[in-house]
């Protein structure tokens, strides 16, 4: 694992974050740290970002084959999948990460299974923990249960 430390004016930072988004969209983030440090000046933030050094893809000793999940899902789960995968990707719009930060095909897929998804049963996807519960448990299960019939 690295560690990339990134601090950012309060005002006028625009550069700055265009830096660390552009950053964060090209690795693995583990986790991030964020602080708010104030003085006369008008403050920073001070963001510790620990990520997972990539490498390119010549490079990947074990390739994992891609799961076409239309074959692997019947046809009501799939449609469930589908309506997730939607939902991740405007989460992940929102939170300028890539969409598996949010959750993997293969955590959706595991939720698509459920009949009615909970934070309960969240924890209980491989994968899933408190932090990703947390953060956007509440929008998936808003917005399928505004899908419900």
């Amino acid at each position: 694992m690295q560690i990339k430390v990134f601090t950012i004016p309060a005002l006028h930072s625009e550069a700055f974050e265009e830096a660390l988004n552009k950053f964060l969209r090209g690795h693995k983030i583990v986790d991030i740290e964020q602080h708010f440090v104030g003085n006369g000046n008008g403050g920073f933030w001070h963001f510790c970002i620990k990520y997972i050094h990539q490498t390119s893809k010549g490079d990947d000793k074990v390739s994992r084959k891609k799961v076409d999940y239309r074959e692997v899902l019947d046809e009501v789960t799939f449609k469930r999948f589908s309506a997730l995968r939607v939902i991740r990707k405007k989460v992940a719009a929102e939170e300028a990460v890539p969409a598996y930060m949010i959750f993997t095909d293969e955590e959706l897929a595991a939720l698509s299974k459920m009949t009615e998804i909970t934070t309960k049963a969240m924890l209980g996807i491989k994968g899933i923990g408190d932090k990703k519960v947390a953060r956007f448990s509440e929008k998936f299960i808003k917005a399928m249960e505004s899908k419900k019939p």
